[in-house]
């Protein structure tokens, strides 16, 4: 088998078992575990996948912008959204990540409940302007544009104040064995302090970013008290979740 042919293969096993394992390739295709392990490495070089012992996993798509990410897989969004705000009790405080998933959430809430809202994401508190009953606490920072969240110093310090009855968390990638992972690096370092920080964290998560991973962790599967996830989900993809430690929500 030529270099094109089995890294085009290697990327073929990523797509279908969410991971390849570099000794039972090299068992399968008759060539050395070294060759595999170089072959994996010029791979994960060029972002086709990222490394990790023993094989790889598949990288997660790269965002788009924000204003892009508004209209995809809204059904699922919506559907998503209307199994988190069923985890909202009246007179909690809630934090709510940036993100397109998350605005939907809030797009949900009942005009008539009361809550108090904190967010780091300036997009986030104007989807409330017209929920007369939620009072809406803004945390500063430098505003990282992609996910229009703050981040750094500024934020964390103010996190650190915070004791938050609900976390919802945005990831751009979930997968069994790496857990939540995000694209920057600043970013996920609010989402693990918030994680810590509240009492309960959902992550609902879209079908496009399960079994996959990017570059920077946020936490294990374990530590959520739930993942959203639509409930069409291949009933074999759950069960891999749910042995790596996920309380699953189906929507």
């Amino acid at each position: 088998m030529l270099t094109e042919q089995r890294r085009r293969q290697i990327l073929n096993v990523l797509k279908r078992d969410g991971r390849a394992v570099a000794g039972e390739l090299a068992r399968l295709w008759n060539v050395s575990e070294d060759t595999i392990r170089r072959d994996m490495r010029d791979m994960a070089s060029a972002g086709l996948l990222k490394r990790v012992h023993g094989g790889a996993l598949p990288v997660a798509a790269p965002l788009p912008e924000l204003s892009v990410r508004r209209g995809l897989a809204t059904e699922e969004k919506q559907r998503l959204a209307a199994a988190a705000v069923r985890l909202i009790a009246p007179g909690q405080v809630v934090f709510f990540d940036g993100g397109t998933t998350t605005a939907e959430i809030v797009r949900q809430i009942p005009r008539d409940m009361a809550l108090t809202v904190i967010t780091h994401a300036p997009t986030i508190a104007a989807e409330l302007e017209c929920h007369g009953d939620v009072e809406v606490i803004l945390v500063g920072g430098r505003i990282y544009k992609h996910s229009m969240v703050a981040v750094g110093p500024t934020a964390l310090a103010a996190i650190d104040r915070l004791r938050p009855d609900v976390f919802f968390l945005g990831a751009t990638a979930v997968h069994p064995m790496e857990g939540l992972t995000t694209g920057d690096f600043e970013e996920a370092a609010i989402k693990r302090r918030l994680l810590e920080r509240s009492l309960a964290t959902y992550c609902p998560v879209t079908l496009d970013k399960l079994d996959s991973v990017s570059p920077f962790g946020i936490a294990s599967l374990s530590e959520l008290t739930g993942l959203i996830v639509a409930s069409e989900t291949a009933p074999e993809v759950l069960d891999g979740y749910r042995a790596a430690g996920a309380a699953l929500i189906l929507a």
